[in-house]
C-alpha cells in the first residue's frame, strides 16, 4: 500500500473541481490525521448569513478521506458519514480536523471536528462529524 506525503495529497485535492472551485487547502496530512481549510467568503453562506451546512459536510467529508489515506493509501472512498452541526459557522476561516480512530483492512473509522477561526485566529467548534472510508 502506497501512502500518500503532503505533496501527492495536495496534488490529488486540486484534482478535484468542487475543491478548486471552494479554494480548500490542504494544511496537515499525515500520521492518521488530515487539515483541510478554506476561506469564508460570501458567496458560500445562506440566507441567514452563515456558512452553508453544505460547505461544511463538504469538508467534513474530505477530510475524513484525507485522513484515512494517511492510514490507507490512495484507493479509498467514502462509505458514509454522519454530521452534527452544534452552532452556526461564522468566521473568516473554516477548518475541518481528522483524525483515524480505526484503521481495518478493509474500512477506516475517523472523526471530524469542524471550527471556524476569527481574524484573532480564535477558533470556535461549531459541527463534528464521523465516518467510514472503504479500501478498494
Amino acid at each position: 500500500m502506497d501512502i500518500p506525503d503532503l505533496e501527492t495529497a495536495r496534488e490529488v485535492l486540486a484534482a478535484q473541481p468542487f475543491s478548486v472551485l471552494l479554494d480548500a487547502r490542504l494544511t496537515a496530512f499525515g500520521a492518521g490525521e488530515a487539515v483541510l481549510e478554506l476561506d469564508i467568503r460570501d458567496e458560500l453562506r445562506q440566507q441567514n448569513g452563515f456558512l452553508h451546512g453544505g460547505v461544511l459536510g463538504y469538508a467534513a467529508d474530505n477530510a475524513l478521506t484525507f485522513a484515512a489515506g494517511t492510514a490507507a493509501g490512495a484507493k479509498i472512498i467514502t462509505s458514509g458519514f454522519t454530521i452534527d452541526y452544534l452552532r452556526p459557522a461564522d468566521g473568516r476561516t473554516l477548518r475541518a480536523h481528522a483524525r483515524v480512530l480505526r484503521a481495518g483492512r478493509t474500512r477506516v473509522v475517523c472523526r471530524c471536528d469542524l471550527s471556524t477561526l476569527d481574524a484573532r485566529g480564535a477558533s470556535t467548534l461549531c459541527a463534528v462529524a464521523q465516518g467510514s472510508v472503504t479500501v478498494l
